[in-house]
Parts: C-alpha cells; sequence; structure tokens
C-alpha cells in the first residue's frame, strides 16, 4: 500500500495511507481538532477537509483561531444565505457573495425588491438549513459542460462568470438545491454555522457598473458563537447611535442641501465653531513647528493638471473641465501643484529647506451619488495641507517630523490608538507609477527608516503606493473599535521632476529638491465625521460649540443669571442662557440633550452666595462652587484639552 508523508506546523511528520484527506489527518491528531476543524492549508493551498492528499505535503489545520478561520466560516455562510433566498424565491438570480470584514453579503437580480419581512423568512430557512446539517459538496465539471448546465438552470450571471473566469475544469459547490460557482474553499456543513443574522438590503449593481444590471444586495454577519454575534449587534446599535449624521441634525451641526447638490457641506453655526476650533488648534501646532500659511486659489488651466500628471492618472475623480474667455479651467481635486507654484516663484537656495507650505486648502472631487456618505465621503471638501519641500540630507528628519505631529495631534483629539500601512509600489507594475527604480528604492527605505526608529509596528502593502511615491498611512481607531483612515504622509519625487523645481546647493550647483506632501486630519469634513462618532456628539470642552448653559430657576434670578454668564462670556466661554418660560427640569433636560458639558442652576441660594449649582454632563451629581472657581476650574480644561 502506498502511504503519503505529512508534515505538520509542529515540525513533526505523519505517514498516512494514500489518499488520505484533511479531516481523517486531523481526527488522527485527536477529537478536539476535528471537532474544530474548519478546512486546510494543503502545500499553501486552502482546501476543503474533504479534499484527499495525493502527494507528500505539508498541512495545517484551520480552526477558529486561525486567521483564515472567520473568512472562510463567513463566505460558506454566504452559501448558506443563498441557499435559502434560492429556496423562497426561485425567481432570484444571485450574483456573487463574498466575505467581508464584517460578516458576507450576496447579490441577486431580482424584479421585486426584498422586505425587511424577507429577510425574517430568509433568516428563519436558514436556521432549518443549518439544523439539517446539510454538506457543502464540491463538483467538478468541464468549462463548457458546466456553463450549460448553468444556463440550463437559467443562472446567466454565473455563465458569465464562468466564462471569464474558470479554468478548463472548475469547482461548483452544492449546498442542498443550491448550486454555486466557486473556488472554495468551504466548512464541512451548514450544521457548523452556529450565530449570524441578516443585517440589511442595500442596492448594487452587477460587476460594480453602473451601466450594468441592478442588483439587491443582502448584507449579513456570523460569528463562532453567540457572544461575539450578541457583542457585534451592540456596536452596530452603538454606531447607530453615534451615527454622525443623525447628531449632526439632531445637534443642528450640518446640512447637506438638497438645492445645492449632494456632497457639499453647509455647517451650521455650532458646526462651524467645532470646525474652527479644530482649524485654529492645528494652524498655531503647524506655526509652532516651523511652517509657513499659505492660501491658494480654487481653480486653474487644465494645462497645470497636465503638467502634474493629473489628467493621465486622476482623471476620473475630476470634474469636468469649464471654458473660460483665455483657456480652460479645472476645479482643484488637489493642493500640491498649488504649492509647487509657490515654491518655483523664486529662486531657492538650500539655506531656505527645508521648507514647509501649510493650506486649509478646499478640493473638490467627482464622486458618484451612489457612494457619498454625510461627512465622510463628499464632493467638496477641504484638506489640511501641507507641502515639504526638502534635500536629500534632510528628508529622513522632515518625514519623521510628520509622523510625530501627527501622533500627538490624534492623541489631542482622543485618538490613542492607531494602525500603520507603509504602502508600495507593486514591483510587477511599474509602468502604473512614475519615477526612477533607485528613486522609489531611497524613498521606501526612508519610510522605513522613519518608522523602525520609532518603533511603530506598521503593515507593508504592496501595490498600494500613489502614482507618485510611497507613503505612510496611519488608521486611528474610535471608541467603538473601528479603524478609520485619515493622517497620511506621502513621499514624491514626480511633481519637482514634473515642474523642473530646482535649489542652490552650498556647491554653488543646482539640485532637485524632494517632495513631502503631508495631511494629518486627512479631510476636515471627513475627519470631523469621525469626531462625532467617536465622541458621540459628547466633545469636550474645549471643543464643545456651547460650553456652559446657565439657567435661572426663576425670573427672581434673571438679573443673576445674566452676570454669571457675561463673566464667562469674559473668559471666553461659549455659553447659553436659557430664560425660557419652561419647568426648571424641562430646561436642565434639553440643556442634556444638547449634550452641553456643564449646566449652572441659579437659584435664590446661589444669587445670596455668588455661587452656581454645578451640574456635569451625563450625571446627577449637583455641586456648589463659586463662580470663580468654576470659571478657573473650566479654564483649566479648555486650556489642557482635557478629554473626559
Amino acid at each position: 500500500m502506498s502511504t503519503v508523508s505529512i508534515s505538520l506546523p509542529d515540525g513533526s511528520t505523519r505517514e498516512f495511507p494514500k489518499p488520505v484527506t484533511p479531516l481523517e489527518i486531523a481526527q488522527s491528531i485527536g477529537p478536539g481538532l476535528a471537532r474544530d476543524a474548519l478546512a486546510a492549508r494543503v502545500d499553501g493551498e486552502l482546501r476543503d477537509l474533504a479534499s484527499p492528499i495525493e502527494k507528500d505535503s505539508p498541512v495545517q489545520i484551520i480552526t477558529p483561531k486561525s486567521p483564515e478561520g472567520l473568512e472562510i466560516y463567513r463566505h460558506s455562510s454566504a452559501h448558506l444565505m443563498a441557499a435559502a433566498v434560492k429556496e423562497l424565491f426561485p425567481d432570484a438570480r444571485p450574483g456573487v457573495g463574498p466575505a467581508t470584514e464584517t460578516g458576507f453579503f450576496y447579490d441577486f437580480r431580482r424584479e421585486k425588491p426584498f422586505t425587511e419581512a424577507d429577510l425574517e423568512k430568509i433568516e428563519q430557512k436558514m436556521k432549518e438549513l443549518v439544523a439539517a446539517d446539510i454538506p457543502y459538496e464540491r463538483i467538478h465539471y468541464p468549462k463548457e459542460e458546466g456553463r450549460k448546465l448553468f444556463e440550463q438552470m437559467g443562472e446567466m450571471l454565473k455563465c458569465e462568470l464562468i466564462s471569464e473566469k474558470a479554468e478548463a475544469v472548475f469547482s461548483a459547490y452544492k449546498t442542498g438545491n443550491f448550486l454555486d460557482f466557486c473556488l472554495g474553499p468551504h466548512i464541512p456543513s451548514t450544521g457548523r454555522i452556529r450565530a449570524f443574522k441578516l443585517l440589511s438590503v442595500a442596492g448594487a449593481y452587477w460587476k460594480g457598473d453602473e451601466t450594468s444590471y441592478p442588483m439587491q444586495r443582502i448584507y449579513g454577519t456570523s460569528f463562532f458563537n453567540q457572544k461575539g454575534l450578541d457583542d457585534f449587534l451592540h456596536k452596530i446599535e452603538e454606531a447607530k447611535r453615534r451615527d454622525h449624521r443623525r447628531l449632526g441634525k439632531e445637534l443642528d451641526l450640518f446640512s447637506i442641501q438638497e438645492d445645492a447638490g449632494p456632497g457639499l457641506i453647509f455647517w451650521h453655526p455650532k458646526g462651524a465653531t467645532i470646525r474652527k476650533e479644530v482649524q485654529d488648534y492645528l494652524e498655531r501646532e503647524l506655526v509652532d513647528t516651523g511652517y509657513q500659511l499659505v492660501s491658494t486659489p480654487h481653480l486653474a488651466r487644465l494645462d497645470l493638471w497636465k503638467t502634474s500628471g493629473h489628467t493621465n492618472f486622476y482623471s476620473e475623480n475630476m470634474f469636468t473641465p469649464m471654458e473660460l474667455d483665455d483657456a480652460t479651467y479645472q476645479l482643484k481635486p488637489m493642493n500640491c501643484p498649488f504649492h509647487v507654484l509657490i515654491y518655483r516663484n523664486t529662486r531657492r537656495s538650500y539655506r531656505e529647506l527645508p521648507m514647509r507650505l501649510a493650506e486649509f486648502g478646499t478640493v473638490y472631487r467627482y464622486e458618484r451619488s451612489g457612494v457619498m456618505h454625510g461627512l465622510l465621503r463628499v464632493r467638496g471638501f477641504t484638506q489640511d495641507d501641507a507641502h515639504i519641500f526638502a534635500t536629500p540630507e534632510t528628508i529622513e528628519e522632515e518625514i519623521g517630523a510628520c509622523v510625530d505631529i501627527a501622533l500627538k495631534i490624534l492623541r489631542t483629539f482622543g485618538f490613542e490608538k492607531y494602525e500603520v500601512e507603509l504602502s508600495l509600489r507593486d514591483p510587477n507594475s511599474p509602468d502604473e507609477t512614475t519615477g526612477e527604480p533607485a528613486d522609489w528604492q531611497f524613498a521606501e527605505d526612508t519610510l522605513r527608516k522613519v518608522l523602525k526608529s520609532r518603533k511603530i509596528t506598521y503593515k507593508s502593502l504592496e501595490g498600494e503606493a500613489a502614482f507618485y511615491g510611497p507613503k505612510i498611512d496611519i488608521k486611528v481607531v474610535d471608541a467603538l473599535g473601528r479603524p478609520w483612515q485619515l493622517s497620511t504622509i506621502q513621499y514624491d519625487f514626480n511633481l519637482p521632476m514634473r515642474f523642473g523645481l530646482e535649489y542652490i546647493g552650498a556647491d554653488g550647483r543646482a539640485h532637485r529638491p524632494l517632495m513631502v506632501h503631508r495631511a494629518l486630519l486627512g479631510s476636515v469634513e471627513r475627519f470631523l465625521g469621525v469626531l462625532i462618532e467617536h465622541y458621540g456628539g459628547n466633545f469636550p470642552v474645549w471643543l464643545a460649540p456651547v460650553q456652559v448653559a446657565v439657567l435661572p430657576v426663576s425670573e427672581k434670578q434673571a438679573s443673576y443669571a445674566q452676570q454669571v454668564a457675561d463673566r464667562l462670556r469674559q473668559s471666553r466661554f461659549r455659553v447659553h442662557l436659557d430664560e425660557r418660560n419652561e419647568k426648571l427640569n424641562a430646561r436642565i433636560r434639553d440643556a442634556q440633550l444638547s449634550k452641553i458639558p456643564f449646566t449652572l442652576v441659579v437659584g435664590g441660594r446661589e444669587e445670596e452666595g455668588q455661587s452656581v449649582a454645578v451640574r456635569r454632563r451625563g450625571q446627577r451629581e449637583v455641586s456648589s462652587q463659586s463662580v470663580e472657581d468654576f470659571v478657573q476650574s473650566l479654564e483649566q480644561l479648555r486650556e489642557s484639552r482635557a478629554v473626559g
């Protein structure tokens, strides 16, 4: 009898009769592993537990603890959902159904829209299929034979995928009555799926093409246990409560006006106050660290964008150019060419470098109507943009300083956790970028040195660099554990070359400067959307649009309440004096709903003692303080930018 030699992750080797399946290998190791096994990695390739192994191979059993485990589990959950949909709605034509970071989805083409009631029916049918413990059966078909089978089933979307992507012999998976063209792998059976929930239905397009078939996308999620699912659903509810669009309306921060168009933000007084505090703080930090503030136009001749390369590499994100008297003009999608022109306006010496130019510059980018989302995805937004022109000798120090100030500022806003990514050029696709290989190597090595010197853990992403250079991206993790891309530090040797930038070195000769693009917040709109959700609208004192509410108990204390409000305004606090003819409890409740950090109640006792009854946001306890003591404590909170 012939055998195969199986190498296991612990370094041991076992012999089995040929062929052997990963499930049999797991059973030989122990019943616990066999019970937990989901799939296997055989000679580097993910496979089903039932797949035969015909040759000597390294084998790793995939369990819920494996990095790949949850994705395979959720992909199988998507097939489970599609099987349930096909049983309940035979007219639904399945498209694609991948796993995602938070769950899974499946797209269907169907004339009649799915409803919330339909989701409940589908979920119930999924539970029935789980109880039936139906196997995920892998079947192989010759390409043409398999395509004809799906054609007979009326699954034309699957036929299209098979024609485009299938090998000469392809795999499909049968789950009950549902057959799907799929590479796999899948878990052994539906009975292994223990905790799942369907979440919503949304519109989509076949292959993401707006000119193609409209699809209905059903979103769901699944976890290995009920606790994981319950925790996730709790986060969803908390995310809804913190949704910046809802809070923006409730707190009267901003709006998007139909008359003006989608993706264009109108900042109301309270929202504009927060925005100004953010901008003022950042500008002070920049000036203190050697940046010079500039201001540039909102549009320029199209030829400028041809010179910069944006018309070749970025045209799909640019608005249609407009014809004016003397030339064709383009709304700016970026600030960088404008800062380059400022640099080039004067002959520069190495003694002037590094030159750091910063601007809160408003840019305009075309976003499709279906992808815009409150403050997080807009068509007109302001970047806290900066460009640094440096010599090769100082570029590493400058990039390091960018990382340092980014982390300092993010911590000031209450973001203590973050993830860092280093985006590199795809060595197999050099045509997608510009610049010499030696320049790229120098740039990538410089970014690595900066991160390594600061002991910052990072993930390298090949093929994710900008066309003009590699970059460092910092993703903050918010109060709900969600990562958000904010800060970016991008190396650029492209624009200095395209615009012929020079500086006169110590040797008296002309040299080309290196350039860094740097945004700390990213986009002000997106940053504020993230900030609203991070705080749940409960802004710290220094950012709160209204910092103190003053409430007289009755008309008798109106004059004293005005004195208190005037004293607070004298110290530059933002105060709301609520003298409405409403019950005190109702006014206190309104102040709490408005998320004002401090509510001061003043009655006869307070007037007599020149004090205030202080109620802090979210707390029931009331303390008595003199007006001056309260002002002093509030000043300390403001100046320290305390988050709590």
